[in-house]
């Protein structure tokens, strides 16, 4: 689990798409340097956010550490097209003493967005996005939160044409203000460039929940029997319900 607050920018040593040592697993690796930070306290096996993706430490010394990298990640994460000397973010796990600043962010890249335009808004910058997969569009709200590159950022403006496949047109925006431009790898990207997209997983937990309930009523019960949450949402539903037939 992470927060989305940067703790510091590594830089990318080496990306091995077939690292036989014991620490690369006999698959992909990734070595990541200039992150002393951040190191202090590592331990093989610890988890670490980089540009949003979690993964495991395998090997590490004072300034760098190494991590493997599963096919599904490649495929799902902007990591794969890394070349060495890129800057990636970097965070920690939490712990029990760490402020939450951000928000509650997994790690689990959802998808890719690339950057369509960067707008100068005084010293601020805008970007605007747009999803691989047009379909997490649904999870993003205006002043909502979104994990870009394992950054936590309120998104500014949504635009769902609920498309699907290369017809989609569909955009949210973020503004990156000029403390944050310091802190984060999105601010040197331009157009067509990638970003990794974790969207916030309590709408993910509220919508299973609806479709629970709503499954429910379907089968002639007044919602299936759940957790607290869903019978939350069944309460909200029925008094929504009730109001809407006044």
């Amino acid at each position: 689990m992470f927060t989305g607050i940067v703790e510091t920018i590594g830089t990318v040593t080496a990306l091995s798409p077939q690292d036989d040592t014991t620490s690369g697993g006999g698959g992909t690796s990734l070595t990541i340097s200039n992150c002393a930070d951040i190191l202090t306290d590592a331990h093989l096996g610890d988890s670490i956010s980089i540009n949003g993706t979690c993964l495991t430490i395998t090997e590490f010394n004072k300034d760098a550490f190494k991590v493997g990298v599963a096919p599904e990640t490649l495929r799902r994460t902007n990591l794969g097209s890394l070349k060495q000397h890129n800057d990636v973010n970097l965070e920690r796990a939490v712990s029990a003493t760490t402020r939450m600043g951000g928000h509650f962010v997994q790690g689990h890249v959802d998808t890719i967005a690339s950057i369509v335009s960067v707008t100068p808004d005084g010293n601020a910058k805008t970007f605007r996005l747009q999803p691989r997969d047009p379909a997490v569009l649904r999870y993003i709200v205006e002043k909502g939160y979104v994990t870009l590159d394992g950054a936590s950022l309120t998104i500014t403006r949504v635009e769902d044409d609920g498309r699907s496949g290369v017809e989609a047109k569909g955009w949210f925006e973020v503004m990156l203000i000029a403390y944050t431009q310091d802190r984060v790898v999105m601010a040197g990207k331009g157009e067509r460039e990638e970003v990794n997209v974790e969207v916030d997983m309590v709408g993910k937990y509220v919508e299973k929940n609806v479709e629970g309930y709503l499954e429910g009523l379907e089968d002639g019960k007044e919602g299936r029997e759940g957790g607290v949450l869903e019978r939350m949402v069944g309460r909200i539903i029925d008094k929504r319900m009730k109001s809407s037939m006044r």
